[in-house]
């Protein structure tokens, strides 16, 4: 009908505008990018009994069901003793955290300083100290707080954490670097592994220990039952924590037994050290603990040196760990091992870490082994002389390797008479320092535990043209449309009056 160089012109125009808004429609749709929100960093301080030991984790700013998908990305071992050990020079904390967080502003991008949490954790070097002395416990927390207010990050507080915390922060943390909450799929995304069995946590710390699991009947009331959220889950898990029965408390108080029954105060045989070897410790190293309290001989003099003399005697050693416990108040009770504290049957997969491990390893054992395999590589190591114990650890500390017979003897105690682990279910523990070049130790679990607590940032979407540009071309687009529609109704009309006109002339002509 329309044959004019305008219709045609404006036909064309009206088409290109359509295809034109449907394609840029189209790739602005599916050809936008999800970019990352990047990565969100949070630093734990481990203040144990021994030493500080400084975590750097990282994990997508989006998270996985509410908790972040968190890896550990450096570790930095603080000189010195652990904080509790400056209740009387407290000044002296900031020198050496100074050389780790150095570090670690390296490590965080500076521009990420202000928005990145840092927490410290004491455990139960700090809990001792907060019972024998609160205001010292006190004035040590108050001195920490201080130096990290004055660092570029986010403090989040110095808190002493409770013996149970730590057991379930450990438990957290083994499952999580195992796989046991979270697993890649054919597609790269994040899933719940499909009937995978938890682990329990086994932890020996300085000043205590933990255990940790799922038991047979996770619904069975038991006082240390914690409910715990990860990952869209419940686990309800039994954790205690044995405080004093860590390594260094429970060796302070085998010395303070052995000086109780030695005929002279000055001079000690101890079964557990090596043969050949001697040194000289201070009433107030072994006995001014608050566990060796009760140990306490009458005529204490806190510098008064008393030497010790090893005699690396596996049997009496044995022995004399045994008294370390007490198992009477469990006597005939099947789920009350010793202390009267009452536990379910052990069940599964168990990974011992810490103490646990660098014990193991000092054995010359690693991963999972048989029970036999463990006492005899336990009465090999403590037959030997100081010297040979030199020749087989070159790289180990006077204070370590003097005392690893110990360990080992306590170890087995605490495993197979106090949690009821046998020769059938102790292949079932993992002797393990690390997964990947992540830690296993409480606070990995404590640092995912808090990512409950961090909003997570929404995804960043990419376009192809930005909004401004894609609104007015748009806009433009859709306006030249409707001009071309319009002035093609207009000569439409035009048109459609012409005809009528000729029609009307037509009939109206004369012949």
């Amino acid at each position: 009908m329309l044959t004019r160089t305008p219709s045609v012109v404006a036909q064309v125009f009206l088409l290109l505008s359509i295809i034109l808004i449907i394609a840029i429609a189209v790739i602005q749709i599916n050809q936008q990018k999800i970019l990352s929100p990047g990565l969100k960093y949070g630093i734990v301080l481990d203040a144990g009994s021994s030493r500080t030991t400084v975590y750097v984790y990282e994990w997508p700013a989006e998270k996985e069901n509410d908790t972040g998908v968190v890896s550990q990305t450096f570790k930095c071992d603080v000189k010195g003793p652990g904080i509790s050990s400056y209740e009387h020079n407290t000044g002296a904390l900031a020198k050496p955290l100074d050389e780790c967080l150095n570090k670690v502003k390296e490590r965080i991008p500076v521009h990420l300083h202000k928005s990145t949490s840092i927490y410290l954790g004491a455990t139960a070097g700090m809990r001792l100290l907060r019972l024998q002395n609160e205001t010292a416990a006190n004035e040590v927390l108050a001195s920490v707080q201080n130096y990290f207010r004055a660092q570029p990050f986010r403090f989040r507080g110095a808190h002493i954490i409770t013996g149970p915390e730590e057991g379930v922060y450990g438990w957290i943390t083994a499952n999580y670097l195992m796989g046991n909450f979270l697993e890649r799929n054919l597609w790269r995304t994040w899933v719940h592994p499909y009937r995978k069995e938890t682990m329990g946590a086994l932890d020996l710390g300085g000043a205590s220990t933990q255990i940790s699991f799922i038991p047979e009947d996770s619904q069975e009331n038991f006082n240390n039952t914690i409910q715990v959220k990860l990952y869209g889950y419940d686990y309800n898990v039994y954790t205690h924590s044995f405080q004093c029965y860590g390594r260094d408390e429970a060796e302070k108080r085998l010395l303070a037994l052995l000086l109780q029954k030695s005929s002279t105060s000055s001079s000690v045989n101890n079964p557990c050290y090596p043969r050949n070897y001697e040194t000289a410790l201070t009433m107030k190293y072994f006995c001014g603990s608050l566990c060796t309290q009760s140990l306490r001989p009458a005529n204490y003099y806190p510098n008064q040196s008393v030497i010790f003399h090893g005699t690396g005697d596996p049997g009496l050693c044995q022995e004399m760990v045994s008294l370390l416990f007490n198992f009477t108040t469990c006597r005939n009770q099947e789920d009350c091992p010793f202390n009267g504290i009452h536990q379910p049957k052990v069940k599964g997969n168990f990974v011992a870490f810490s103490g646990f491990y660098y014990t193991i390893n000092a054995l010359n054992l690693s991963g999972h082994f048989s029970l036999a395999d463990f006492n005899s590589s336990m009465w090999f190591f403590c037959s030997q002389s100081w010297a040979q114990l030199q020749f087989m650890l070159p790289k180990s500390e006077e204070i370590y390797t003097r005392s690893y017979c110990f360990s080992a003897n306590f170890i087995y105690y605490l495993l197979v008479h106090g949690y009821n682990f046998d020769a059938g279910n102790w292949p079932q523990i993992h002797f393990q320092k690390e997964v990947g070049n992540s830690s296993i130790a409480w606070s990995l679990g404590y640092m995912l535990s808090l990512t409950n607590m961090i909003p997570a940032e929404g995804k960043l979407i990419q376009l192809p043209l930005k909004p401004s540009l894609f609104a007015g071309l748009l806009i433009f687009l859709t306006v030249l449309a409707l001009l071309c529609l319009f002035f093609l109704v207009y000569l439409c009309i035009v048109s459609r009056n012409q005809k009528v006109i000729s029609h009307v002339e037509y009939v109206f002509t004369p012949e």
